[in-house]
C-alpha cells in the first residue's frame, strides 16, 4: 500500500470523526467515540497506524506525519469535548440537587404532652405553689387501704364487684387515689399537706362522661386547727387559678364515709357564667367534686391524735376539669389517639 492510499484513508477517518463529534451530546457517547477510534485492539486510527509496515520505506515519513497529526487532533478534540460535557452534566446535576436555603426545611414533627398530662401538671403546679407535695402509690391495692382504712364498711356499694375491679379476694384496682393518703399518713406525722394524682379504675360503662379508667387527684391536709374555712378557701383559690378569677365555688351538704362533715362542691358554670344553659341544666352551677373534713375514724387507723389534729380532703377528676375548661363534649376523645383532637392542646 502506497503512502497516498494510506493518507487518503486517514483523511476519511478524520472526516468521519468530525461528523460524529459534531453530534455528540453526552459523556457516554463521547466514550464510545474514543473507543471506536483509539482502542488499542480495534480502533479505526490504531488499525491504520498498524499499516505503517506495509508502506514502502521511502514513503513512511509522510504517512507517519499525517497519522500523528490526525491522532493529535482526535485526542485534543476528545479532551475538549470531555471537559465541556463534564461541565454541562455537573451543572445539570447541581441544578437538580439545588438547595434553596430561603425555603423552610423539612423538619421532623415533634410530639408534645398529652392534654391530660398537661392538665395534671397544671393542677400540680397550683398546689405545689401553695406548699403541697405530690405523693404516689400503687394502682393495684389491698382492700384495707382502699376501703377499711377509709371507713368504708362491708356492704357499701363501692365495695361491690359490680362497681370495683377485683383481682383477688382482698386485692383491687384502686377506684380512687385515697389509699395514697393512708399510706402517707402511716409514714409521716402531721403537718401533712399532699396531693395524690394517678390513674383509677371503676366498672363504669364507656360513654360521653364515663370511662373504666380515668385520672384523679385527691388532696389531704392535716394539722392543728384546720377548719372547714381552710377547705373552702383552698378550693376557691384553686378554682380561680385554674378557670379564672371570675369563677365562684359553692358547697352543699353531702355524705362520704371518710369525711364528716361532707360537702359536694359546685362550680359556677364556665359556659354560661351562671345565666343558665343546657350544660348546667339552667341552674348556673356544675357539680365537680366531693370534699369534707377528715372523719376521726380515719385518723384512728394511722394513729393520729384526734383531739389534737383535724384535716380536710377532696378529690377531682382530671378529665372532667379539662373538659370543663376547654368545652370538650366527650371524655372518650382523650383515649382515642386522634391527632385532630390532641393537636388542639
Amino acid at each position: 500500500m502506497s503512502s497516498s492510499d494510506g493518507i487518503g484513508q486517514l483523511r476519511s477517518i478524520e472526516d468521519q470523526f468530525d461528523r460524529e463529534c459534531a453530534a455528540v451530546a453526552d459523556l457516554r457517547t463521547l466514550e464510545d467515540i474514543r473507543n471506536r477510534y483509539l482502542s488499542r485492539k480495534s480502533g479505526l486510527l490504531t488499525t491504520q497506524l498498524q499499516n505503517l509496515r506495509n508502506i514502502p520505506t521511502a514513503e513512511r515519513a509522510a504517512f507517519g506525519q499525517a497519522a500523528n497529526q490526525i491522532k493529535g487532533k482526535i485526542e485534543s478534540t476528545l479532551e475538549q469535548l470531555d471537559t465541556r460535557l463534564s461541565g454541562v452534566e455537573k451543572n445539570a446535576a447541581l441544578e437538580r440537587e439545588r438547595l434553596d436555603t430561603t425555603l423552610p426545611g423539612n423538619r421532623r414533627r415533634l410530639g408534645h404532652r398529652h392534654p391530660l398530662t398537661k392538665a395534671r401538671r397544671e393542677i400540680e403546679d397550683i398546689f405545689v405553689a401553695m406548699g403541697y407535695t405530690v405523693e404516689d402509690g400503687p394502682e393495684v391495692e389491698s382492700t384495707y387501704y382502699t376501703f377499711d382504712a377509709l371507713n368504708i364498711p362491708d356492704g357499701n356499694p363501692v365495695r361491690d364487684p359490680k362497681d370495683t375491679f377485683y383481682i383477688g379476694k382482698d386485692v383491687v384496682l384502686r377506684p380512687h387515689t385515697s389509699p395514697v393518703q393512708i399510706r402517707t399518713m402511716e409514714k409521716i406525722k402531721p403537718p401533712v399537706r399532699i396531693i395524690c394524682p394517678g390513674r383509677v379504675y371503676r366498672r363504669d360503662p364507656a360513654d360521653a362522661t364515663h370511662t373504666p379508667m380515668f385520672h384523679q387527684i385527691e388532696c389531704l391536709v392535716v394539722d392543728e386547727g384546720i377548719t372547714f374555712s381552710d377547705l373552702k378557701g383552698t378550693l376557691e383559690r384553686f378554682h380561680k387559678q385554674f378557670f379564672g378569677e371570675k369563677t365562684e365555688t359553692r358547697f352543699r351538704p353531702s355524705y362520704f364515709p371518710f369525711t364528716e362533715p361532707s360537702a359536694e362542691v359546685d362550680l359556677s358554670c364556665v359556659f354560661c357564667d351562671r345565666s343558665g344553659c343546657r350544660v348546667c341544666k339552667q341552674t348556673g352551677w356544675i357539680e365537680v367534686m366531693g370534699s369534707g373534713m377528715v372523719n376521726p375514724k380515719v385518723f384512728s387507723y394511722v394513729h393520729y391524735d384526734t383531739e389534737k389534729y383535724t384535716g380536710f380532703a377532696f378529690g377531682l377528676g382530671i378529665e372532667r376539669y379539662h373538659m370543663l375548661k376547654y368545652g370538650t363534649g366527650d371524655i372518650q376523645l382523650y383515649f382515642q389517639n386522634d391527632f385532630r383532637f390532641l393537636e388542639q392542646f
